[in-house]
């Protein structure tokens, strides 16, 4: 089984609907008994809560249901429990490397490193944008999440 584990800043934008996206992703492929995915924050400040609303609907659009995801923050088990852990930046990329025990720095990576189409290197945060910025994460997790998709299987049958 591999574990990916999603990170952003509150666990109610973007990791969340990554999250939802790549759990969608596996499902469809028939791959839910081999791959798990689960998101989390580098900060506390919306643990037990739901996705924000404009998530939560912007997903709902494309098909993508949030609705039982609640924010958590990111712990030093989470780096034994996940064999990769997608952060949406750069500065989350920071944060995790520096919470990492020497031997799970590895699984540190940004999401954005396996898109096969987007530009851009980061997932921008919405929350202080328009409905735009949530259409905008989700064309960028869709397409980095259907590479890492594509990765994980290539790493399985080479494995």
């Amino acid at each position: 089984m591999k574990r990916v584990l999603f990170v952003c800043t509150g666990n109610i934008c973007r990791s969340p609907t990554a999250e939802g996206v790549f759990r969608k992703l596996v499902a469809d492929a028939g791959l839910a008994d081999r791959i798990a995915a689960d998101s989390a924050g580098t900060h506390g400040y919306h643990v037990g809560l739901p996705p924000d609303a404009r998530t939560v609907a912007a997903a709902r659009r494309r098909g993508y249901d949030l609705s039982g995801l609640r924010a958590r923050k990111v712990g030093t088990e989470d780096f034994l429990r996940f064999d990769l852990l997608l952060a949406m930046d750069r500065e989350h990329r920071e944060i995790l490397a520096h919470l990492a025990p020497p031997a799970a720095g590895h699984k540190v990576k940004l999401m954005m490193g396996f898109a096969r189409a987007a530009a851009h290197e980061e997932v921008p945060d919405p929350y202080y944008g328009g409905p735009e910025g949530f259409e905008l994460v989700l064309d960028l997790l869709e397409d980095a999440a259907a590479g890492l998709l594509e990765a994980l299987r290539l790493e399985a049958d080479a494995g």
